[in-house]
């Protein structure tokens, strides 16, 4: 078996991309949809899972979870599909983002993705500006597969051993996000974390979250590619 490549694990929402004001109205509309009753209170959506983000804030609005959240999912599909052309007006990839997913296909990584996301709102903010080329869909872990960033870590990691036939573990990955809750799902895996303070979490907190690298942003290639691959040991 050949050695395994480099595995790349993105974050989006304040990592590779930025959307403004469309998450709250997607939540508002799918769960008086599902529920019937309007949305009161919204969980903290940052760097969270949508399984966890509907949990919560099914206990914050006083609603019993069903058996599953499929619904739900579909509703959210639905709704942000809908919502496509004010995801372009109002949103924008990154500083950084293109040069930096070039950059690593480039050196032969495979990219996917650890997302809060369901799948096909993942692929809708990425193709929204044309970076959906850089990323392998059918390997990363969503927000349909759990609560624990952890777990989606660990099943990106199966994922891409199954699929490319690598021995894939998890010194051979790297999660790159803009929270603690990226870094923790990095950390219980044995992976690197990247953390970029893009999002909410300033880069105190984030060092203070047990990053390995704490960068302001994806702009500095030349600094994020050396640590990648110093940790990596290539």
């Amino acid at each position: 078996m050949s050695a395994a490549p480099l595995l790349v694990l993105w974050d989006i929402d304040h990592t590779l991309v930025s959307i403004s004001g469309v998450g709250r109205e997607i939540y508002t509309r799918v769960f008086e949809q599902v529920t019937g009753q309007p949305l009161v209170h919204l969980a903290d959506m940052a760097g969270r899972t949508e399984q966890a983000i509907l949990r919560e804030t099914l206990r914050l609005n006083g609603v019993e979870p069903g058996a599953s959240f499929d619904v739900f999912y579909a509703a959210l599909e639905e709704a942000a599909r809908s919502l496509e052309g004010r995801m372009r007006k109002n949103g924008r990839s990154l500083p950084g983002v293109p040069e930096a997913l070039a950059a690593f296909q480039s050196d032969g990584a495979v990219q996917s993705l650890v997302t809060g996301n369901i799948p096909a709102l993942a692929a809708m903010k990425l193709e929204a500006f044309a970076l959906d080329g850089f990323i392998d869909f059918e390997i990363g872990g969503f927000g349909d597969d759990g609560s624990d960033r952890a777990d989606l870590v660990r099943l990106a990691i199966e994922r891409a051993k199954a699929k490319y036939g690598h021995g894939f573990k998890a010194e051979h990955a790297v999660v790159i996000g803009d929270t603690p809750h990226d870094v923790r799902g990095a950390l219980d895996n044995g992976a690197m974390a990247v953390a970029v303070a893009t999002g909410f979490s300033d880069a105190a907190t984030l060092a203070a979250s047990g990053a390995h690298v704490v960068l302001p942003d994806l702009r500095d290639l030349t600094a994020l590619r050396a640590a990648v691959l110093a940790r990596r040991g290539a």
